[in-house]
C-alpha cells in the first residue's frame, strides 16, 4: 500500500496570490501531475487540511478543478482554514464529509490499511482541539481494529506535539487534548502514524506509543527558525509531499518527496558493474 500525503494547498479563488506572493494553484496543479507520474502510483492520496485559504465556496469550486486530473483517490480532511459547510456543499458527492454529523470525521480502508480522517477544526480559531466526543468517536473506530489488529493510519489537521517553532506551536492542538489523544493512542499498538499538516514542514516525533509525522506543503513552507521569538514567516522552499509505504512484513516508511524533478537519476555503476570514480 501506498499512501501519498499532500497539505496546507491554501487554493484562493482564481487569480489571486497567497500573501501577494504565492501561486498555491499553480504549485497545486504541479503537484497533481507529479503525483499522476509516479511509478508505482500511490493507492490514494490524503490531503491533511487548509484546503483553501477563507473557506469561500468559490475557493473550494478552484480547489475541485484544480484536483479533477488527478487519477488517484483522494480524501479530503479540514483544517483551520477551511469551512465544513462550503467543503460539503462544493463536494457533496463525497458521502464521507458528511457521515461524521457535526465533524468531518470518517474512516476509509486503503489495501490492508484503515485510515482515520479526524476533524480537529475550532472555527474562527487557528489552533486546534478534539473535544470529547471526537475522542469518543476515534476511540469506537480504534476498538472496531482492535480484534483483528488491522494496521491504522490517523490523519488530523494540527500537530499534536511541540515542534519548537514557536509561533506555530501557538497554534497547534490543545495540550489537554493532545494528552488524552495520546493516552488513547498508547492502548492501540495496532496505530502505526499520525499524520498531519498545519506546520508546512515535515517531521518526525514519537507521540502516543507511535510515530507521528507532519507533512511539508506543495506550496510555501513555514520558516525553520527555532528561536524562542522567531517571527511568523514562510519561504518558498521545494515544494514537498509525503510518501506512506506499507508492507504486512515491513510496517510503515514514511519518503520526504519532491514536486518538482532534479537533475538525475545518475547511476553509480559502469555498465561492466565497476563503482564510476
Amino acid at each position: 500500500m501506498l499512501l501519498a500525503q499532500i497539505s496546507d494547498l491554501h487554493i484562493k479563488r482564481p487569480g489571486a496570490l497567497a500573501y501577494r506572493r504565492v501561486d498555491t494553484a499553480a504549485f497545486l496543479a504541479r503537484c497533481v501531475a507529479r503525483l499522476n507520474a509516479l511509478d508505482p502510483r500511490p493507492d490514494a492520496v490524503l490531503v491533511t487540511g487548509d484546503l483553501v485559504d477563507h473557506g469561500a465556496p468559490e475557493e473550494y469550486e478552484h480547489l475541485k478543478s484544480l484536483l479533477a486530473p488527478l487519477e488517484i483517490p483522494a480524501y479530503l480532511m479540514v483544517g483551520n482554514h477551511d469551512a465544513r459547510d462550503a467543503l460539503r456543499h462544493v463536494f457533496s458527492e463525497r458521502a464521507e464529509l458528511a457521515a461524521g454529523g457535526d465533524f468531518v470525521n470518517y474512516t476509509a480502508d486503503i489495501g490492508p490499511v484503515r485510515l482515520i480522517a479526524l476533524d480537529s477544526m475550532v472555527p474562527g480559531a487557528s489552533g486546534g482541539t478534539l473535544c470529547d466526543a471526537r475522542l469518543a468517536w476515534l476511540a469506537e473506530e480504534l476498538q472496531a481494529t482492535a480484534a483483528s489488529q488491522q494496521p491504522v493510519v490517523i490523519g488530523l489537521h494540527h500537530p499534536p506535539f511541540v515542534s519548537g517553532i514557536g509561533h506555530m506551536d501557538a497554534a497547534r492542538l490543545d495540550p489537554r487534548a493532545s494528552a488524552k489523544f495520546a493516552a488513547l493512542l498508547a492502548q492501540y499498538p495496532n496505530v502505526e502514524r499520525v499524520i498531519c499538516g498545519h506546520v508546512h514542514r515535515t517531521m518526525f516525533v514519537r507521540f502516543g506509543g507511535t510515530i507521528a509525522t507532519a507533512a511539508p506543503s506543495p506550496a510555501h513552507q513555514v520558516a525553520l527558525d527555532l528561536r524562542d521569538d522567531a517571527p511568523s514567516a514562510f519561504r518558498m522552499e521545494p515544494p514537498g509531499f509525503l510518501l506512506h509505504r506499507y508492507t504486512p512484513e515491513e510496517g510503515f516508511v514514511t519518503h520526504h518527496a519532491y514536486v518538482d524533478e532534479a537533475d538525475g537519476p545518475y547511476p553509480f555503476y559502469e555498465p561492466e558493474g565497476k563503482l564510476i570514480d
